[in-house]
């Protein structure tokens, strides 16, 4: 990290030599111009031989040598970033620009992980930090659609479409069939064991798992696709008369869902707090329960497998120490000292509280015969319909405790793998020292994304024309790899650390990357489309971002474990992209 302003001064000082020798070079033309045109009109004495003529071949050679850079002149960014017309080198240009827009997102990612260490996970998280993910992506897509005129505008739109498209494709295939190779462990019972890899590269009994939250990312992500189909169906209509109407409402409909998906990113910690509460709640039940049955000897439930009222009120009166006929909380923290919840850390003050809250129906800070006996009737029930039990259950309580445990111990796994600690920073000072620092790399990221989008999209355009290679195909491979490369390095570099909770934190980045260039980014493209009057002419682009996002996101939606073969499905579908975008434009003259 340390390195990296360094680099960046280091490109910046070279490219203003580059500039400054390139145009060094015109003033010099000009002059000599200049001077030969002004000697020529301005010789007044006569010295006998001005009759004589200059040779012809000097007077076409000196022509030819000043029309040609003419033709071949390019215009430079700003005014003094280099230029050139030729393939390689704009393909050097690629480079340099690609990497200067790789470090505005490196510098972005870094502000926004101290900031989210500092401010934690709610509106900043939530409305801040996913916008200045897809910032550069943004920024690039914005100027490919400002240049010039209109049909400028039409002609270099393509290189924000294929960003666009090449952005999703490239998080969704390359780097998270990656992601399951790199972080792969044993799968048993769909469920990658922590830091365990024996099974090598078995595509069914290695590979990754996820919580709940990676799944709902997911579906989140499949939802995001809408506009893409809303903008696209007067095509799938053979009608031209609607289609600046569709793209207006794409455009409403995605601005939409990039300010609900901000919201849903400011509500989801409470609502992940929420759900593992009741999850750890269970567990009360069942180590409650379960210690209750060691304490009888016997049944809690009858032949019939009803609960046993007569049993539960022995227990009642073993655990109402005063024989005042009331439950204290004392009492209770008496009876359950030596309870174990078992995969959950919960002191016994809480495990008490939880039970008041269930038991004391009257609110009077006591727990009744009655109250005591309804609320073990009430967790028993819940125990009892959890899951379907056996034939040879009958009235054998541990059977029913047993399929509950299993069932709430799945849930708590699935919950709470991905959860956020709550760690604060330490110390005022060095909390403002974070924080300035963060403030510092969030501006030097958004400035270098600025004022080097617009050159980047130029030098795609020039090598397009260079190479007569169209500029969707350059702009879907190559910028993708500036402007995502950071990310794509993190999470690979995360997802190998082979546990469950990074593996769940990567892709759930993943697919909360793409959502954010479903909304945001198309938000942005469209907007472009509909103030400038551009025609929507990328059916085939988007229904490559249809097909990926698509398959992808059901198939992480409806499944937590994804073995190895998972991977190979992936990857496959990046070269696949790239034949049907071909096919479709080239063959069957889809754009």
């Amino acid at each position: 990290m340390s390195k990296s302003p360094l680099h960046l001064l280091f490109l910046l000082f070279f490219l203003v030599l580059c500039s400054q020798s390139y145009s060094s070079r015109l003033p010099s033309i000009s002059s000599i111009t200049s001077s030969s045109s002004s000697s020529s009109s301005s010789d007044l004495v006569s010295d006998g031989v001005n009759e004589l003529q200059e040779p012809s071949y000097l007077h076409l050679n000196t022509l030819s040598s000043f029309s040609a850079p003419e033709e071949e002149s390019c215009e430079q960014s700003y005014g003094f970033l280099p230029c050139t017309t030729t393939a390689l080198g704009n393909l050097f240009l690629i480079i340099v620009y690609g990497y200067l827009m790789f470090l505005a997102a490196k510098y972005l990612s870094t502000g926004s992980e101290l900031l989210l260490e500092i401010l934690g996970p709610g509106i900043v998280g939530g409305l801040f930090l996913p916008a200045l993910g897809a910032l550069p992506d943004a920024m690039l897509i914005l100027v490919s659609g400002l240049a010039g005129s209109a049909e400028v505008a039409q002609s270099q739109v393509s290189v924000g479409m294929g960003l666009l498209a090449g952005s999703t494709v490239m998080l969704l295939t390359l780097i998270w069939g990656t992601c399951v190779i790199v972080g792969k462990c044993d799968l048993q019972d769909s469920v990658a064991i922590d830091s365990q890899d024996t099974k090598g590269f078995s595509l069914t009994e290695s590979g990754v798992s996820t919580d709940i939250w990676t799944s709902y990312a997911a579906r989140i992500m499949v939802i995001s696709v809408v506009p893409f189909l809303i903008v696209q169906l007067p095509q799938m209509l053979n009608s031209t008369s609607g289609r600046h109407l569709a793209v207006l409402i794409a455009l409403i409909v995605s601005v939409s869902m990039f300010i609900t998906y901000c919201l849903y990113q400011v509500f989801q910690p409470w609502i992940q707090r929420r759900k593992l509460a009741f999850v750890k709640h269970k567990h009360v039940i069942f180590g409650f329960l379960r210690h209750l049955k060691q304490q009888t000897l016997g049944r809690l439930l009858t032949e019939n497998g009803e609960p046993d009222k007569e049993i539960i009120e022995k227990l009642f009166s073993r655990i109402d120490v005063n024989k005042d006929g009331l439950l204290s909380a004392s009492e209770l923290r008496a009876l359950i000292v030596g309870i174990q919840f078992d995969e959950i850390d919960l002191d016994h003050d809480d495990a008490v509280d939880k039970i008041m809250n269930d038991f004391d129906t009257s609110r009077d800070s006591h727990v009744d015969s009655n109250e005591f006996g309804n609320g073990i009737i009430r967790w028993l029930s819940q125990v009892q319909g959890s899951r379907t039990g056996r034939g040879d259950d009958g009235p054998h309580t541990m059977k029913y405790l047993h399929n509950f445990h299993q069932e709430t111990k799945r849930e708590h796994d699935l919950l709470d793998v991905g959860e956020q600690s709550d760690e604060v920073v330490e110390g005022v000072e060095e909390g403002k020292g974070v924080l300035i620092k963060a403030i510092l790399f969030l501006l030097l990221g958004t400035a270098i994304a600025a004022a080097f989008a617009d050159p980047l999209v130029d030098v795609v355009h020039n090598f397009s024309n260079a190479t007569k290679i169209p500029a969707f195909f350059i702009s879907f491979i190559a910028l993708p790899l500036a402007t995502n490369s950071s990310e794509a390095v993190s999470a690979i570099i995360f997802a190998s650390r082979d546990k469950r909770k990074t593996a769940s934190l990567t892709f759930s980045e993943l697919y909360g990357a793409v959502t954010m260039n479903n909304v945001l980014c198309l938000s942005v493209f469209l907007a472009l489309v509909y103030l400038r009057g551009l025609v929507w002419n990328f059916s085939s682009e988007v229904l490559v971002i249809l097909v990926v996002t698509v398959v992808m996101g059901v198939m992480g939606s409806f499944r937590t474990a994804f073995p190895l073969w998972t991977s190979l499905v992936a990857l496959l579908l990046y070269p696949f992209s790239l034949v049907l975008v071909y096919v479709l434009d080239y063959v069957f003259g889809w754009s």
